[in-house]
């Protein structure tokens, strides 16, 4: 062997433990979902834009792992697990309450991130919303406090409604909360509400069966990871029995639903994704006050009024922050 080529050959060997080292050394970011990949990807994209803000790309100087629970909450306890033992640098818990009861029950060290639609200090999961303490700080929507709202944007659309049905998870560890504001808002608006269940797909065919049944005027769906993995069917159900509905993500609107009203959920996972990069950075979680969305956006889509004979309100249209046509 020639020289010259021994040279190469040694830099080489020498090389690539360093090589090897700094893969290792690259901070690895566990995601954790209640959810399904597909509808949740508009938000991975809004985490990873958060994220690139503070300098951090994955597969350049970090590496997102992802578990995905499919809508089966069971999992989350042993996936939550799992990106533990993977010693995570930060552990992100999407989609509900329950991928934060599992995080949290997974670690008490690793700083954990969450993006949630419920009052986080209300569950225990944090001390207050500007000194979080501990290991967990994040984003929260509160959107259990806007049934209100879509009830009475529902009441204005279609006025004939005598009784209105609410479609509900009852697996969700949020859903006697859910039921209780879904119940404040009906007392405040005015009128009837009939409870359904569901938590996989035979029993959404049930739900909307029984929705028949009942001759319910029109129909709010629950925010639930659950649901959203099912936007599709769900829409599709709500067509199929000509009922109004009205729903918390824009998405369900996009696809087909008749209205949605809720957060900004992609801001939301947006500013998860800078905490994450902060906390990346060196900052503490119990130093980073919890985001509150200010933002919420009403979108109708005409198309869907128009295939149920509805005439939408120029009241309720004028309110409207997109209009799908």
């Amino acid at each position: 062997m020639k020289r010259r080529e021994l040279i190469r050959l040694l830099g080489g060997v020498a090389a690539w433990p360093l090589a090897a080292r700094a893969q290792q050394q690259m901070p690895i970011i566990g995601f954790l979902c209640s959810a399904s990949p597909a509808p949740w990807a508009h938000f991975v994209a809004a985490f990873r834009a958060g994220l690139k803000e503070t300098g951090y790309v994955d597969g350049r100087n970090v590496t997102i792992e992802f578990r995905w629970a499919e809508g089966v909450y069971d999992r989350l306890p042993a996936m939550a697990a799992d990106l533990v033992r993977r010693k995570v640098a930060v552990l992100i818990s999407t989609g509900g309450v329950p991928p934060i009861i599992a995080a949290k029950a997974a670690t008490a060290i690793i700083p954990i991130v969450f993006t949630l639609g419920t009052d986080p200090v209300q569950l225990g999961i944090i001390d207050g919303l500007s000194r979080p303490g501990g290991n967990v700080t994040g984003a929260v929507l509160f959107t259990a406090m806007i049934h209100t709202k879509r009830l009475g944007l529902l009441r204005d659309t279609v006025p004939t409604a005598t009784s209105i049905a609410a479609l509900e998870n009852p697996k969700n560890p949020n859903s006697a909360g859910v039921t209780n504001s879904i119940e404040d808002a009906a007392r405040t608006v005015g009128g009837q509400v009939h409870f359904l269940h569901a938590s996989n797909e035979h029993e959404l065919d049930a739900a909307f069966a029984a929705l028949a049944r009942l001759r319910a005027g029109a129909l709010l769906v629950a925010s639930d990871p659950f649901f959203s993995a099912q936007r599709n069917h769900v829409v599709a159900l709500a067509a199929r029995h000509a009922v109004p509905a009205i729903y918390e993500e824009r998405q369900f609107a996009t696809v087909g639903g008749l209205m949605s009203y809720g957060a900004n959920f992609g801001e939301s996972y947006r500013q998860a994704g800078i905490y994450t990069g902060r906390i990346l950075k060196g900052e503490k979680p119990s130093d980073l006050p919890v985001v509150q969305s200010t933002k919420f956006e009403l979108v109708i889509n005409l198309r869907t009024a128009k295939a149920l004979g509805l005439e939408v309100p120029p009241g309720v249209s004028a309110q409207a922050d997109d209009i799908i046509e």
